[in-house]
């Protein structure tokens, strides 16, 4: 892909707030919850799992005070870090810190639309400006556990933020959004990481959604899976798919974040997911309906101008 015009590829250190974390020991299978037949739960506590063993390493990417509160307590704790850990954590704090550092660039109100597994911490964790709204889209299930538990450690919202929940499942993301607030004639920084995708076509409904309601030169930041696709080229089809919703795209290299921080990479390719940034080139919808009615009233303005005139 063509490089993207968009803010240089540094990596501000994301703001580590250092609260009371939960040290119990955790084994790195599938944790045995009543929902323990619930593969969504499943995958998002595999995710929690590698957040709380990358914060308890002597030098973390990055801090996830309430990782533990997901998992259950057991005698194991393996210390190696495997490739799919490595990965999502390099992952999760490009996008820490590309949230934060676009965020903090915003004036006035701001809109943080997150596509999540429904344990994501970012909203609790992260230092975020004030007059920041987060919307979390996540499946509905998974984020009432996770909501649970998180209450139960005494996790937080900042006061001078909004937080508000998305059920994925209804499908209309777009009007969801809109009934709680949200505005396409504000800017908005969008998130992808962890959202259960079946398929190819849902990538392309919530990518659709997304370039309706993002206002110009918003940006979008996030992990796409592998596997909704069959696509042998994988960069020409995002090239052409982000493109043709309003999107100059660009594949973010693993290999690049790693010796941005110093970080040995056990291997620089992930074949389950491809990390990207991507800015809109597009008006939103809500931008464009401001327009057309504006240029309505000039007109309007004008006619009665010219009838006076006669």
């Amino acid at each position: 892909m063509q490089s993207l015009c968009v803010p240089p590829l540094h990596f501000p250190a994301t703001a580590l707030r250092r609260r009371r974390i939960l040290t119990t020991a955790v084994r790195p299978v599938r944790a045995e919850l009543r929902e323990d037949n619930n593969p969504l739960i499943q995958s998002a506590i595999d995710s929690a799992f590698h957040r709380l063993r990358e914060t308890n390493r002597k030098e973390p990417l990055f801090i996830d005070p309430y990782a533990a509160c997901f998992l259950p307590p057991y005698s194991k704790n393996e210390s190696s870090i495997n490739e799919q850990q490595q990965h999502y954590c390099l992952a999760t704090k490009f996008i820490d810190d590309k949230l934060l550092h676009i965020a903090k660039r915003i004036d006035g109100l701001k809109q943080v639309v997150m596509f999540t597994d429904g344990m994501d911490t970012r909203p609790y964790r992260l230092n975020w400006p004030t007059s920041t709204m987060i919307f979390d889209v996540s499946p509905e299930n998974v984020f009432e556990i996770a909501s649970n538990k998180l209450q139960g450690v005494g996790a937080r919202i900042p006061k001078s933020c909004l937080f508000f929940h998305i059920p994925v499942e209804p499908g209309n993301i777009e009007q969801c959004l809109r009934s709680k607030g949200f505005s396409g004639n504000r800017p908005s920084i969008w998130a992808m990481q962890g959202l259960p995708l079946e398929s190819q076509s849902s990538f392309e409904a919530i990518l659709s959604a997304i370039s309706s309601l993002a206002m110009h030169e918003c940006y979008l930041i996030g992990e796409l899976p592998t596997n909704i696709t069959l696509q042998s080229d994988l960069a020409k089809w995002m090239d052409n798919l982000f493109m043709s919703n309003g999107f100059k795209a660009k594949i973010v290299s693993y290999e690049e974040i790693a010796t941005s921080l110093g970080v040995v990479l056990h291997s620089p390719i992930n074949d389950d997911a491809v990390l990207f940034i991507a800015q809109q080139l597009r008006f939103s919808d809500d931008q464009m309906e401001t327009w057309r009615q504006e240029f309505q009233r000039v007109e309007e303005d004008g006619d009665e101008q010219g009838f006076e005139e006669l």
